[in-house]
């Protein structure tokens, strides 16, 4: 998973076991600095305390093996000792252990023929030998004076000092770091251990912690998910709000802006209801008062149209055109009118609906209007049945068929269908015609929507007839959402394709 999609919660709990890291990462490395200072602080105090005695005996090694082995008396096992003179390595040697004859060094190789310079008369249970590898290491050492720590190829670490001797000779003086490195590395691994338990704990006990913390914002999500939920359509309410905590800390403020925010939308939403209401109340007001003047004007019109005498050829022309805008108005009141009360919910009759025989009467007043168009049928042998309003869903159908003949240009086939599926019945009008604008498919169910440039009067559809009012597609909507039913559009430009799914008889 990318660390873009991880919870808040992880993403604290992680932040806070890295910061914690990086600290007992830093303590660690300071702890683990100050220590190897100290201790090698400490080796330099035994090097001052052991002196050069060890080093100057091997200068003057031709005192006897006497001189040589109290010049042991004091040093610590592993004490290295040298003498360099005109370049070159005239004696070395390293204490060996009490209880060993060997060098307690690891790295420290025993060759007795590894050093032709040294004393024959030296006991050789005091000095053990030194490598000539190591013996050139200290050629260099031998370049400055002063302490500082070296690794010898098979000696190991040592930290030296290096001090001029009496005889124009270079004396060098060494104690192992073995103690020192062993020390470091043994506080590096508890230190490790601790603070990778101590890391675990603090991570997990952090991940309950901030998981507390952030429960109120989680009760937020759960109220936000709950009123997702809630209808919004109608009267909407929204009841309930987020628990505000102490409204100094930030999920208490962020907890207030969200009671706030959901007051407004809650007052928003009610007001544009009332609003709506108005409206729906306004225009199915206006339509059922608009009927009653639209009916006058149309009898008028014909009545004088069928007073005996010849009228003027203008004046018969008005009568005709005035029959015609009125009958078109008052198909556009009835319309309102319809939509008014699908809009305030008014119930449709529920009774058993032979769809085919529907089907079958739309199509063929279709071919009796329009014989421009070709008007195809396609129906199953059995009767396709739902329950709902036979007017509406009559309305349904001319509505369809009339779009496809009206915003087509004459020779279009359209096709008329209609099968059983998922327990309903499914209708289909499709046309061969130029389509729907594809910008205008999510918005031409609305009301007073045409599609004026691709399927319209511009191909010479008269608008005197009523099939332009903007409200056909609207109304099929709304009665298809009244059935319980669903309505889709597929457009392309070689065709349109409108399906109505109806519940059936069992599925009101």
């Amino acid at each position: 998973m990318r660390p873009s999609a991880w919870t808040l919660r992880t993403r604290l709990s992680l932040l806070l076991a890295a910061l914690l890291l990086i600290a007992c990462a830093g303590v660690g490395g300071a702890s683990t600095v100050a220590l190897r200072s100290f201790l090698l602080h400490r080796l330099d105090q035994q090097l001052d305390a052991a002196g050069n005695r060890y080093a100057i005996a091997l200068e003057h090694s031709d005192q006897g093996a006497d001189n040589a082995e109290t010049s042991t008396i004091g040093q610590s096992a592993g004490t290295l000792g040298a003498r360099v003179s005109a370049g070159t390595v005239t004696a070395a040697g390293v204490v060996p252990d009490a209880n060993a004859n060997i060098n307690p060094n690891a790295n420290a190789t025993i060759n007795p023929n590894a050093n032709p310079n040294i004393n024959p008369n030296a006991n050789p249970s005091v000095n053990a030998t030194v490598s000539a590898a190591d013996r050139a290491r200290l050629l260099t050492v031998a370049a400055t004076t002063g302490r500082r720590s070296v690794a010898f190829p098979d000696l190991g670490h040592y930290r030296v000092l290096v001090l001029n001797g009496r005889d124009g000779d270079v004396l060098i003086t060494g104690l192992p770091e073995t103690g020192v490195h062993q020390t470091v590395a043994h506080v590096l691994l508890v230190e490790t251990a601790v603070f990778a338990v101590v890391v675990v704990l603090v991570a997990g006990l952090g991940s309950l912690a901030v998981g507390s913390t952030l429960r109120p914002l989680r009760r937020m999500t759960a109220t936000a998910g709950r009123i997702a939920t809630l209808p919004l359509a109608g009267d909407p309410q929204l009841p309930e709000r987020v628990e505000a905590p102490d409204d100094r800390t930030e999920i208490g403020t962020l907890a207030l802006a969200v009671n706030h925010m959901l007051d407004h939308v809650e007052q928003s939403l009610n007001e544009r209801h009332r609003s709506e209401e108005r409206l729906r109340q306004f225009v199915a007001d206006a339509s059922h008062e608009l009927r009653t003047p639209v009916a006058v004007i149309h009898s008028h019109s014909e009545l004088i149209a069928q007073q005996s005498g010849p009228l003027p050829g203008q004046v018969s022309a008005s009568l005709e055109r005035i029959a015609a805008e009125s009958t078109r108005m008052a198909r556009l009141v009835d319309e309102l009118l319809l939509l008014a009360r699908l809009d305030a919910g008014q119930p449709l009759a529920q009774v058993d609906v032979d769809v085919s025989r529907l089907v079958l009467e739309t199509v063929e007043d279709a071919r009796l209007t329009d014989p421009t168009h070709r008007f195809d049928l396609s129906l199953p042998p059995e009767p396709l049945s739902v329950t709902g309003d036979p007017d509406r869903l009559r309305q349904v159908l001319v509505n369809l068929v009339g779009n496809a003949r009206h915003h087509t240009p004459a020779g279009t086939r359209v096709t008329v269908s209609g099968r059983a599926d998922s327990d309903g019945v499914l209708l289909e009008v499709h046309d061969d015609g130029p389509g729907i604008p594809q910008h205008l498919l999510p918005t031409v169910t609305q009301r007073f929507v045409r599609a004026d440039k691709g399927r319209s009067r511009a191909r010479g559809v008269p608008v005197a007839d009523g099939a332009s009012s903007g409200l056909g597609l609207a109304i099929v909507s709304g009665v298809v959402s009244a059935h319980r039913g669903r309505l889709s559009l597929d457009s392309r430009a070689d065709g349109t394709t409108v399906r109505v799914w109806l519940p059936g008889p069992a599925n009101p």
